[in-house]
């Protein structure tokens, strides 16, 4: 099989705590545009950004996002989910088969805030920008220590990402079933 036909499952693959990334067709295959396979686990949000001139474009395979792509009235900088644009915009729950296009110059984010994860395809031009960028931030999630803000805001700026809101995994607790006491207690 030749590196341009993929089965399924197939491609290099980065796997950190906050989500697993599939590369599916790269800048080495010449490639002008990197497309991932993601799963995104539950809890995880992307936070709110922009690309001065990356676009983006986002392909709901496999459970739902919430999804954000408009200039709000107002940039609030700890969370995005409550976001209006001037038009009445807002973040929608998107299903598989939904799309997202993202220009440059235009804020976005995505989160699952569901209990199960996602999986989506995610395309981002050029390439090979996004590659790069997931090789070193899965760099980052695996090494196990505190993550130094400020190398992150440093490797984000060489890769076209101005942070809005903070990128954020809180993946939910499970739930324990409550152990039913019997009311009926023998006395002897």
């Amino acid at each position: 099989m030749t590196d341009l036909i993929l089965p399924a499952g197939a491609g290099r693959k980065l796997t950190t705590p906050a989500q697993e990334v599939t590369f599916k067709a790269t800048k080495a295959m010449g490639s002008s545009v990197s497309i991932f396979e993601v799963i995104v686990p539950p809890g995880f949000d992307v936070g709110a950004h922009v690309h001065d001139r990356s676009q983006e474009f986002f392909y709901v395979l496999d459970g739902e996002l919430d999804l954000l792509c408009f200039e709000p009235t107002e940039r609030t900088q700890d969370t995005w989910h409550h976001w209006r644009s001037a038009t009445g915009d807002r973040v929608i729950r998107a299903g598989e088969g939904s799309c997202m296009f993202v220009p440059p110059g235009t804020p976005h984010a995505f989160r699952n805030a569901t209990d199960k994860p996602v999986k989506m395809l995610f395309q981002s031009f050029p390439s090979p920008d996004h590659e790069d960028y997931f090789e070193e931030i899965a760099e980052i999630w695996n090494r196990g220590t505190a993550v130094d803000p400020a190398a992150v805001a440093e490797m984000r700026k060489r890769y076209d990402v101005s942070q809005i809101t903070p990128l954020r995994y809180e993946p939910p607790t499970p739930r324990i079933p409550r152990q039913e006491t019997n009311a009926k207690q023998s006395t002897r």
